[in-house]
């Protein structure tokens, strides 16, 4: 016993000596380092403008903007300028859920349907089954952004009644609560029981019951519903090499999966809140969640695999309840991103070290916010001698090229079947008008012999259909910036005539959201 003792003392030694010795050789990043790496990560990836800001122990100890937050003003970014947080938002939807369980208002086990009688998948028995948490934990057996093209990318003009309703027509991709794939509509159902159940609009429920009490006071659950609108960002978009201001995606339908407008400086109190488990104020002496529901957030629920080699050594990766959860050099990870058109987010939480990080960019390059942010865990980590703008830069411009080899031999063949000429009559066939259950009609219409695509529920999916191969074609989006052409696979009956035709997206690096791959249009 006594040597079995002894061996214990030398064991907690050991590890306190290698906990000290990380400690000791961590230097977290100055203000000027942090400047310097804003600077250096800005011109990298030909963003004009980040907002970062760090907290640490209950106290913000870094809250700036660095370029500008529009090409067209050239308005400077700072720390209060707003930014469109995406997905981001997801964690505003769980806490507002997390606050009625709180309540006694629902459970997390409590059915959708129970709230939303109209609330119909795929299978019946899905259906019946369908948690509050199952909205929240992209496990439904739904494809990876199923359905998006209701809601993006141009905030189109399906209601929140068309989308629960079309719901019903996407085809799983796989077994009910056996496979992550990450799902956008499900949080607008979500959004929409908060509705119900409390009476306010999801963006109303959120800057009363969270943003308020946190002194959020720029921030709102939409665009429309920002009070002083001087200070936000322009979104941008690398389009055929150009950077360029583009539209914002406006979309009130969808705000409970990503439609909040914040600054660096107000998610700080919401980081500084998640990291006291719920607890707010001076004292801490509020409370927004209580310990059991905050717990539940990042509690594991959906299973992330982990494959090949990692930047920090993670071994588990799961999806709480609006956060990621993986482990990351020892430490637990608690984050999530977010993206529209011309912006992306990042909020990452380390809650053993009492560490929240915070950086918006006003271009959609992951990669930025990706390098600043492992730049500055690296400092806390004690990890040193990584260029992690490089390392992320190499591996940009590794999937650009391999997207572009794809691409570029597609474009070659289409060039050469239009130098060969393809007749008005060969192609006049396919034209008509053609209908998918929940994204609705698209008409091809022949115009001065060229075949023109048009969404009636989404408009600005329109553009030009050029011939590929045997009954394929390529589609040729007008608004150049979406960066999402595609495939037009036609089919025929018995008779030989165009029966309908499927999509799918020609470049390998194609947002998600497209989801052409779920569409099966039928001629009517």
């Amino acid at each position: 016993m006594k040597k079995f003792t002894s061996s214990l003392k030398l064991l907690l030694i050991s590890a306190l000596f290698v906990i000290f010795s990380l400690q000791a050789t961590a230097q977290p990043l100055s203000p000027v380092q942090i400047d310097k790496l804003v600077e250096k990560t800005m011109a990298a990836f030909n963003v004009p403008g980040i907002a970062v800001a760090i907290v640490k122990d209950g106290k913000v100890i870094h809250s700036k903007g660095y370029g500008l937050r529009s090409l067209n003003s050239k308005d400077k970014t700072d720390e209060n300028t707003l930014f469109a947080i995406a997905s981001n938002s997801k964690a505003f939807t769980s806490a507002a859920l997390g606050i009625l369980v709180d309540e006694g208002k629902l459970t997390w086990n409590s059915r959708v349907i129970d709230f939303i009688p109209e609330f119909r998948l795929y299978s019946p028995y899905v259906t019946e089954e369908f948690t509050i948490k199952d909205l929240l934990t992209h496990r439904s057996g739904l494809g990876l952004g199923a359905g998006d093209l209701m809601i993006w990318p141009d905030g189109s003009s399906f209601t929140l009644p068309e989308i629960i309703h079309n719901m019903r027509y996407l085809k799983p991709v796989s077994s009910f609560r056996t496979k992550y794939d990450y799902d956008n509509l499900l949080y607008i159902v979500a959004g929409e029981v908060v509705s119900r159940i409390s009476g306010m609009t999801w963006a109303e429920f959120v800057q009363k019951r969270i943003m308020e009490p946190l002194k959020m006071v720029r921030s709102a659950g939409s665009y429309d519903n920002l009070k002083d609108k001087s200070n936000v960002f322009d979104p941008h978009i690398p389009v055929e090499g150009k950077l360029q201001v583009v539209p914002m995606t406006m979309n009130n339908v969808a705000n409970a999966a990503g439609g909040i407008y914040s600054s660096v400086a107000d998610m700080s109190k919401w980081a500084i809140m998640q990291l006291n488990r719920g607890k707010y104020g001076d004292s801490q002496e509020k409370t927004l969640l209580s310990p059991a529901v905050h717990q539940e957030l990042w509690t594991p629920q959906t299973i992330i695999p982990v494959r090949g080699k990692t930047t920090y050594k993670t071994n588990f990766s799961s999806y709480g309840l609006g956060w990621g959860l993986s482990d990351v050099n020892g430490y637990k990870r608690v984050t999530h991103t977010g993206g529209l058109s011309g912006v992306v987010t990042q909020v990452t939480l380390i809650p053993d070290l009492n560490l929240g990080i915070i950086v918006f960019t006003n271009q959609q390059s992951g990669e930025a916010f990706t390098s600043i942010t492992n730049s500055i865990l690296d400092s806390y980590f004690g990890i040193t001698g990584i260029d992690r703008v490089a390392e992320n830069l190499e591996s940009l411009h590794k999937s650009q090229d391999n997207a572009s080899k794809v691409t570029e031999e597609i474009w070659k063949i289409v060039e050469a079947n239009r130098v060969k000429g393809i007749s008005v009559a060969d192609i006049g066939m396919f034209a008509g008008t053609y209908r998918d259950n929940w994204f609705g009609d698209v008409e091809i219409s022949l115009r001065d012999g060229k075949l023109i695509f048009n969404s009636k529920k989404s408009p600005k999916m329109a553009g030009e259909m050029f011939f590929y191969k045997g009954s394929t074609f390529i589609v040729k989006w007008f608004d150049r910036s979406f960066d999402a052409d595609s495939y037009a696979n036609f089919s025929f009956n018995n008779q030989g005539n165009v029966a309908g035709f499927t999509m799918n997206a020609i470049s390998p690096i194609t947002d998600f959201s497209y989801d052409f791959q779920d569409l099966n249009f039928l001629r009517k």
